[in-house]
């Protein structure tokens, strides 16, 4: 009985340092995120040093905190210490090397260092781990370009505004374009927003210049090439003021994509693209379906292309089936990146999804006229 009594209290000294173990584990646990989430409201508050010594205390206590690196990382970025940014993202990437976002905020510290081909390479790095970030695509756009690979930077542009259009508004802006700006791709770019503008009832050069932030000149150079090529209509009447133009959509774009007419200083009125519209919808839908079904890769691909682009469906869709728009985009962008064998690996994925948006565009206020 005494050797038994023994043995059962040897176990229980097993058992309670065991406990102790997980207490301390958990207690540790329990500091980390503490103190990096006191960093991220230090951060949130502007207090960059106070953030950074709180990273770091985390990190002392679990070096391979990802994410307490990355932060720290963007916090020197904030600083304007680009190097020690640099170093916090490559601890993040010797931990992680398929961090998307530690490679996308690298390649914004080499650009602030004007170091664009090692930015171009971070983006390169950042896009192979995840291909649907748009705004990765915009920042790769804006390198290529500065280096004066302006075609590529197009391409990429292109790219980043498949997956989310409002890139094309910030691109107008941006100066990073510059050297671009005289060449046909992005020339249309300052297209598709002048006519989103005219859509949605903006139909002075004053009012447009004050919605998208373009340079009137700019606006006005758009709008003739629109002008030119039928899709606008200018219209001139006097005033007391004297001589007043207003633009408009031609009758052609503005029953294809629908538009906003306005009256006042809040008020509109919708006009929904037609029926016609939304039955071509649902038949390019079922087509999508019937060629991914067969494994056919470049039809899957040209139907999701007639349903995203804003020459073809892409405005109607993103106007009254957004969620689902944005997601055909993105598997549009995974299709195109690998292919057959993405098809192959995701038919039933893709099918789903598909008859999910039928589901949906069929149910829309327009759909239920069909």
């Amino acid at each position: 009985m005494r050797r038994f009594f023994k043995v059962k209290d040897k176990n229980d000294k097993s058992s309670n340092n065991s406990e102790a173990t997980k207490n301390t584990v958990d207690h540790r646990d329990f500091q980390v995120r503490d103190l990096y989430k006191k960093g991220v409201n230090y951060m949130s508050n502007d207090k960059l040093n106070d953030a950074i010594r709180n990273f770091e205390l985390a990190l002392r206590l679990d070096p391979k905190f990802v994410d307490a690196w990355i932060k720290k990382g963007y916090a020197h970025f904030h600083s304007g210490d680009y190097s020690f940014a640099i170093s916090s993202f490559d601890m993040a990437l010797d931990i992680d090397p398929g961090n998307h976002e530690a490679w996308n905020l690298k390649g914004l510290a080499y650009y602030k260092m004007n170091n664009y081909v090692k930015a171009i390479e971070c983006c390169t790095k950042a896009l192979d781990a995840n291909p649907s970030d748009g705004l990765v695509w915009y920042n790769y756009a804006c390198y290529l370009t500065l280096d004066g690979k302006v075609n590529d930077g197009m391409e990429a542009l292109k790219r980043a505004i498949e997956i989310d259009i409002s890139h094309a508004k910030k691109a107008v802006r941006d100066r990073d374009f510059e050297n671009a700006r005289a060449e046909e791709g992005f020339m249309r770019i300052f297209e598709v927003v002048v006519l989103e503008s005219l859509r949605q009832g903006y139909e002075y050069v004053g009012k447009i210049v004050w919605a998208t932030g373009m340079d009137k000149q700019d606006v006005e150079d758009a709008l003739f090439r629109l002008s030119m090529k039928g899709l606008v209509i200018i219209k001139e009447k006097k005033s007391y003021l004297g001589k007043e133009v207003t633009y408009e959509l031609s009758r052609d774009i503005s029953d294809k994509f629908g538009e906003t007419k306005r009256s006042g200083f809040l008020k509109s009125k919708e006009y929904l693209a037609p029926v016609q519209e939304i039955r071509d919808i649902i038949e390019i839908l079922d087509k999508s379906i019937e060629s991914v079904k067969n494994g056919d890769v470049l039809q899957t691909i040209d139907s999701f292309e007639q349903l995203t682009s804003p020459a073809k469906h892409g405005n109607t869709m993103i106007e009254q089936f957004f969620d689902q728009h944005r997601d055909l985009r993105l598997y549009q962008i995974r299709l195109r990146d690998q292919g057959q064998e993405y098809l192959d690996s995701h038919k039933s994925e893709l099918t789903n999804l598909l008859e999910d948006i039928i589901e949906k565009v069929r149910s829309g206020p327009l759909s239920r006229t069909i």
